[in-house]
């Protein structure tokens, strides 16, 4: 009897848990509508294209975020021009943080020259589904919706010219060439999400 209570309860705190995608998962909650900064409801759904879907975890006062922004905007408005669907998920909650404010996401959107959806996930139900821990964390998927690379932006938040490793737009040019990403998964760094 003890050994079935004990078990129960691992079961149990196991069920709070998220966990990652796996690679080859599909895209996970694909219909939830969340607010653009433009004011539209956007779902990853709407935004799902050809060639695959880059989802990226994001927020505003992150100093990791801070620091890939500018890798961010770019990498994104690259890939929508390369045909894959791009979509930006702000979980975090801005009673834990004013920075993390809707108002602040539009601003930074406009600054940054986004050119896809920066969307607030206010549940943070997006984000568990996904089995996202961190800002930011990159999620992309191919052209059958089967996530392809999961992890960092690239080696180097810090110092842009140091980089050696491009892991994202790696990852994007071998979805668009049809060929295998040669690293599928790295460790996300940045800041713990602030639960909704």
């Amino acid at each position: 009897m003890k050994r079935v209570l004990v078990l129960a309860a691992v079961v149990g705190m196991v069920g709070n848990v998220t966990s990652a995608l796996e690679l080859g998962d599909p895209v996970p909650a694909t219909t939830v509508k969340m607010k653009d900064v433009s004011g539209r409801m956007v779902s990853i759904a709407d935004v799902q294209k050809e060639k695959g879907t880059l989802v990226i975890f994001s927020c505003n006062a992150c100093p990791w975020v801070k620091a890939w922004e500018t890798r961010i905007a770019e990498l994104g408005n690259r890939a929508q021009e390369m045909g894959f669907g791009v979509i930006v998920i702000n979980p975090n909650d801005p009673a834990k943080v004013a920075e993390d404010s809707y108002e602040v996401m539009q601003q930074r959107a406009k600054e940054r020259g986004f050119a896809f959806p920066y969307v607030v996930d206010d549940t943070s139900g997006v984000a568990k589904a996904f089995g996202a821990t961190r800002t930011p964390e990159v999620f992309l998927f191919d052209g059958s919706g089967r996530l392809v690379y999961h992890g960092a932006i690239d080696d180097n938040a810090r110092e842009p010219e140091k980089v050696e490793k491009h892991y994202l737009a790696d990852a994007l040019r071998a979805v668009a060439q049809g060929q295998k990403v040669a690293v599928a998964q790295t460790k996300a760094l940045g800041c713990t999400i602030k639960w909704r």
